[in-house]
């Protein structure tokens, strides 16, 4: 299929991107959201262009809502990477890519896109944290598979992508020893078992359980439930979920978990 990018040539910023760093968590890995480009073996970040008349941080809401379908998700700016070499015409992948780019591309913009693609990119990376569970990845005009890859199984990505990936999952090793992180990547209600699962996978470590439930509790930003009835009552674990008014006040203060 042939694809009209007059209006990325008219409308956006040339040599500026976005890309976006989308975690979720399930099968107690923690994963990544990627895209592989059409009849290729090309992975990549899901990202976009700066249209002219947007700011930055819509455009990667708007990238994030297309291939999730969800909002108001916690979304932040990682890193900015600048390297002199960044463009399109560095490795075998990137060539890859432009090779699928032309497959889609008219004959009369053929010059100009070649021109836009060969520039150097300055790219702005995001992190997003997500439910895995409630994402139904989309691919688009220029993919044939967006999924969820564990972090500990990335294929070769395209460019720079996979320091994006280690950046921000450094700054996200960070933020869970300051913050409370469980409600963007846990569902809804959730065992003592499964946070602790998910700490151990971000921060790559065992944590003792009897240590962690403790400071958890003492934090106060968890509501009890009842059991969750899988086996005999009394080994039964408990539910729990996010208590939203003491969550906020751990955002602003932190909570120094060591």
């Amino acid at each position: 299929m042939k694809f009209d990018y007059k209006e990325l040539l008219d409308n956006c910023i040339p040599g500026l991107s976005i890309d976006c760093v989308v975690f979720g968590y399930k099968d107690k890995k923690l994963h990544v959201l990627l895209v592989r480009f059409i009849d290729s073996h090309v992975w990549a970040l899901p990202g976009g262009f700066i249209p002219k008349d947007q700011d930055m941080d819509a455009v990667a809401n708007q990238v994030l809502f297309q291939r999730t379908g969800l909002q108001e998700v916690f979304l932040q700016q990682s890193h900015i990477f600048s390297s002199l070499n960044r463009h399109f015409d560095i490795n075998t992948r990137s060539r890859l890519v432009m090779d699928t780019i032309k497959k889609t591309w008219m004959e009369d913009q053929k010059e100009a896109l070649e021109a836009w693609f060969s520039e150097r990119f300055i790219s702005t990376a995001y992190m997003a944290l997500v439910d895995a569970e409630k994402v139904h990845p989309q691919t688009d005009v220029l993919s044939d598979a967006c999924d969820w890859i564990p972090l500990d199984e990335l294929p070769d990505l395209l460019l720079d992508h996979r320091e994006m990936i280690d950046e921000a999952h450094r700054q996200l090793r960070m933020k869970i020893r300051l913050l409370p992180i469980g409600k963007s990547l846990l569902p809804e209600r959730f065992t003592m078992s499964d946070l602790q699962s998910l700490y151990e996978a971000i921060l790559d470590q065992k944590l003792d359980r009897g240590n962690f439930q403790r400071k958890m509790i003492r934090l106060g930003f968890l509501n009890r439930h009842e059991k969750l009835m899988t086996g005999a009552q009394n080994k039964a674990p408990y539910l729990y979920s996010i208590n939203d008014e003491a969550y906020d006040q751990l955002l602003k203060h932190g909570i120094n978990f060591i």
